[in-house]
């Protein structure tokens, strides 16, 4: 007698579809990163802002590319609804391609509060180390943040950017007013993991006065940071080295120490700012920005709790426990009353909440 399969709960299913078809959109959405990064890699988008619209066979001679695969490139862009077919043609080199005005804020103009190419080239490198991350998962082990690439590297300073040119000096810091009357008048920055720099160049376009210092470990991001000073004219008033923020060789007697986006991805959060306390002149202060995740865990979460998540797992996490043997461990999703502790444990008297509005960081003052 053969045995009667039964039939899943009717919720069951519901459930079961629902998640296929997410993952469906997921990995359009993942395809549709890839061919942005290659749009934006390989000046595609750049070129058809420039010049107008192309067709394929206008557009690899102008960016120095294989017709052959431009021509798919286009099609699938178009498809996706990041381009618009203007002009059709019988022969498919012929047809003609835009990027539409709005697409090319977001796509091309990198200083734009609407730029977003560089998150998808950040998103695309933290995948580059995938199977170390798996072993790390098997081992505890960290992954170095080198092994992620310049992809990660020089995406995460391009968003940054975007938010350093355009808030730093007009709203972030006139919102700390002791800050920002200090720096207006001169004083000495510290800007700590300032990765390609583009914290520590806003901070001295900002404040003509201030003189500032960068530190970083990793010594490829400290290169560009001193070419990105250079670009900027601020050479001469911006002084990069490589350096462990976890060790105590910062120098002292500085007015402000700034810490953004990093704090949660150093393995001792605790010794790098016992190191910032101590460097701090009498009256100093630190301000730390970090992700403004949930104040507790809440499941399911909002759309920026699961991004940050989503880059902890495969990136931030896995960096904070190879930079050393007894890593906090900390992961993106650093909550306020995480801070809170690292900082009284490296002896900071106060934290405050800043009243600074961004839809992705929370900003911190921290006093000796």
């Amino acid at each position: 007698m053969s045995k009667q399969i039964q039939e899943p709960p009717i919720d069951t299913v519901e459930e079961a579809e629902a998640l296929v078809e997410r993952v469906f959109t997921s990995v359009i959405g993942l395809f549709d990163l890839a061919a942005i990064h290659l749009g934006d890699r390989l000046g595609l988008y750049r070129a058809l802002h420039e010049s107008g619209p192309s067709t394929s066979r206008e557009l690899a001679a102008t960016t120095a590319t294989d017709e052959r695969y431009v021509r798919e490139w286009l099609e699938q862009q178009a498809v996706t609804d990041i381009l618009t077919v203007v002009e059709e043609a019988g022969d498919a080199s012929e047809r003609r391609y835009e990027l539409p005005a709005g697409h090319a804020d977001a796509l091309v103009a990198t200083e734009s509060p609407n730029y977003i190419a560089a998150l998808g080239r950040q998103a695309l490198g933290m995948l580059r180390p995938l199977p170390s991350v798996v072993d790390a998962f098997r081992t505890g082990a960290g992954v170095p943040y080198v092994d992620y690439g310049p992809d990660t590297r020089e995406g995460i300073a391009d968003l940054n950017r975007v938010m350093f040119v355009n808030e730093l000096g007009s709203s972030w810091f006139p919102a700390i007013p002791d800050v920002h009357e200090r720096l207006t008048a001169g004083g000495r920055v510290a800007d700590v993991a300032c990765g390609a720099g583009w914290s520590s160049i806003a901070i001295a376009s900002a404040y003509p006065q201030a003189r500032v210092d960068g530190f970083d470990v990793d010594s490829a991001s400290i290169e560009a940071a001193r070419a990105n000073a250079a670009s900027e004219g601020l050479e001469n008033r911006i002084r990069f080295h490589v350096q462990d923020a976890s060790e105590p060789s910062l120098g002292g007697n500085f007015d402000v120490v700034t810490i953004f986006e990093a704090l949660h991805d150093l393995g001792r959060p605790v010794e790098a700012l016992a190191n910032a306390r101590r460097s701090l002149a009498e009256d100093g202060v630190m301000i730390v920005a970090d992700e403004r995740v949930a104040e507790t865990f809440t499941a399911p979460g909002d759309d920026v709790e699961r991004i940050m998540y989503g880059f902890s797992v495969v990136h931030c996490l896995p960096v904070g426990r190879a930079d050393h043997e007894e890593s906090a461990a900390t992961g993106t999703a650093m909550r306020p009353e995480t801070l809170r502790g690292y900082a009284r444990e490296a002896g900071f008297s106060n934290v405050d909440v800043l009243p600074i509005e961004n839809d992705f960081w929370r900003f911190y003052r921290l006093d000796p």
